[in-house]
This record gives C-alpha cells, sequence and structure tokens, in this order.
C-alpha cells in the first residue's frame, strides 16, 4: 500500500462503505471539500455514486486492486466492526461513524488490531464538532455543577424512514441520535459520570428502545438527567441544559447554539463532518488511533442496569 501522502501532501485514496443518508448528506459533501482525500471508491450491496468506482462489499474492492489507503464505514452498526477489521488486516486506515461498535469488547478487538497494523482508527462523534461545543467546555471549566439536563427528542420516521435494523438487536433504538447527547456531555464535562438508573420502553415488536430516561451523576455528586424519545413530532429537541454556581448554560440544537445565562452567543457555521475529516487526516499521517469509548460506555451501562418496560408496537 502506498503511504506517499505522509510525505509529499498527495490526496490520501478513500473509499466510502456505505452509502445512505449520512454518506450523502454528510459524508460525500466534506470528502469532496477536502483536498487531503481523493474519493476513490464506494462500497455498497445496493447504492452508488455516479462517476465514483463502485463494490459489492470491502473483499470485492480488496480483490479489485484498486489503490486505496483508508476507508470511511458509515454501515449500520452490527456490521462495522467486521469490517474494520478487514479493512485494517488489509493495511487501511479506518474512520468509523457512530458508535464505533454494537459493544464494548469489540470496540477494544479494534484498538488492539489498528495497534498491531500501525494503522488510523478513528471513532468519530460528529456532535462533538458542534459550533459551540468546544465554546461550553471552556466556559464549564474551573464552574462548579449543580444540575445538568438532557432532552433528546425527535421523529425516527423524519431521520430513519423505513430503517428496520435500527430497532434490531446491535441497532441501538433512540440510542443512536441518543448518544450524539451522551458524546457531548462526556466531552463538555470536567470529569466523569456515571449512570445509576435507566428506564427503557421497547416497544413490543422490536428489540431496540424507542424512549428511554436516564440518572446519572457527575463526579462531583450533581445530577444529570437525560429523556431521549424517538417519537416526537413537530419541533426536534436537542437541549442539554446545565446550573452552575456561577451560571447557567443552554445547549440548543446539537450544539448549533448556546446561551449563557439566557443570553444567545454568536453562532458559528456547521461544520461537523468537514472537522471530522480534517481530524481523519492528521491521524492518517502519523498512523494515530483516537478512539473514546465514554458515550459507548453509558449506553452500555444503560442496557445493563436499565429497567425494560414493553410498550405499544411500532411501525414505520
Amino acid at each position: 500500500m502506498k503511504e506517499e501522502h505522509h510525505v509529499n501532501g498527495t490526496p490520501i485514496r478513500l473509499a466510502l462503505v456505505g452509502i445512505g443518508k449520512i454518506a450523502r448528506d454528510q459524508h460525500i459533501p466534506a470528502i469532496t471539500a477536502n483536498p487531503a482525500f481523493d474519493l476513490v471508491a464506494t462500497v455498497s450491496p445496493s447504492s452508488r455514486v455516479e462517476g465514483i468506482q463502485a463494490f459489492h462489499d470491502l473483499p470485492s474492492l480488496l480483490a479489485a486492486g484498486l489503490d486505496v489507503q483508508a476507508v470511511s464505514l458509515c454501515t449500520p452498526p452490527e456490521v462495522r466492526t467486521r469490517i474494520a477489521r478487514e479493512a485494517l488486516d488489509a493495511g487501511l486506515h479506518v474512520m468509523l461513524e457512530k458508535p464505533p461498535a454494537v459493544a464494548l469488547s469489540q470496540a477494544q478487538v479494534l484498538v488492539a488490531d489498528a495497534a498491531k497494523a500501525q494503522r488510523t482508527l478513528f471513532a468519530t462523534w460528529h456532535s462533538r464538532e458542534a459550533g459551540h461545543v468546544d465554546a461550553a467546555r471552556a466556559w464549564l471549566s474551573g464552574r462548579n455543577l449543580k444540575d445538568v439536563r438532557i432532552a433528546w427528542r425527535e421523529d425516527v420516521r423524519r431521520w430513519h424512514p423505513g430503517q428496520e435494523w435500527i430497532f434490531a438487536a446491535g441497532g441501538f433504538g433512540v440510542f443512536d441520535p441518543g448518544i450524539n447527547a451522551l458524546s457531548i456531555l462526556t466531552r463538555i464535562m470536567p470529569g466523569a459520570v456515571a449512570v445509576e438508573r435507566a428506564t427503557l420502553n421497547i416497544p413490543e415488536n422490536r428489540e431496540s428502545p424507542i424512549a428511554a430516561s436516564l440518572a446519572m451523576r457527575h463526579a462531583c455528586g450533581a445530577p444529570i438527567s437525560a429523556e431521549f424519545d424517538f417519537l416526537q413530532t413537530g419541533p426536534q429537541t436537542w437541549e442539554i441544559a446545565i446550573e452552575t454556581d456561577n451560571g447557567s448554560l443552554l445547549l440548543r440544537d446539537g450544539g448549533s447554539k448556546m446561551l449563557i445565562d439566557g443570553t444567545a452567543q454568536t453562532d458559528h457555521p456547521d461544520a461537523e463532518y468537514p472537522r471530522l475529516y480534517a481530524r481523519f487526516a492528521e491521524l492518517v499521517r502519523d498512523s494515530a488511533v483516537d478512539v473514546d469509548l465514554a458515550p459507548l460506555t453509558l449506553v452500555a451501562d444503560a442496557f445493563m442496569v436499565g429497567r425494560q418496560q414493553r410498550v405499544a408496537p411500532f411501525e414505520f
């Protein structure tokens, strides 16, 4: 495999694996706008991108002998670990959509595989790149937490139309968006967060929750609550409200808006995925690993301690 891009700045030859809504809406525009990458192939059993060489699966791509140096995986999470291991075994650098795996042990194996292969493994959390997340982290530094409340409510039919996998085992259900809130939480909190209790509402005909409530606690003792709902209609809600000993902070719209003591702060352009790909290019240059499993750990703990309630069946 060629590594000239480390030396002379030639683009990283990238294959995009999984061509669904998130790939088309976010990944492809970010890749094509970044001169550090050259999108040379797509991998999907059912979709393709006009003008880009397409393959049915990763083994087909590898067998073709195409010069590829890295892959970005946008598949459903239950197959992500297998494909990532195949890519690392083939000497490719790997970028993972969130969540990095359906189980903590799978993610840990991937980290070991990347270290053995001396290749990049980047577990992305796109919501951490929202415009005000870094500013919120800086504002909270030095303040004492009193209370944190998360409300993450959206319409699964709008954002995941017909995607049956999301309610299968390993599909995460409402934690597919909910883990975005937890990724922001674990980024901005000045200390560790632990899950104490959880309630998971699982439709009678599904295997993953359609709603969930979490009671957590920060290392300082401050309570943290989270309400996740996949049946929100009308306006969508992605908010984190934080009370401290010296003011309040509200992140809205997934971190793209911020209010301090009720005063709106200057907004920044949406650049979540461009920032992720800029970071991936840096990591590939050094064959470095960047994998933070804190958000996935909170979801795993919620499933472990959660009280499961069966609710009405759900159909798309």
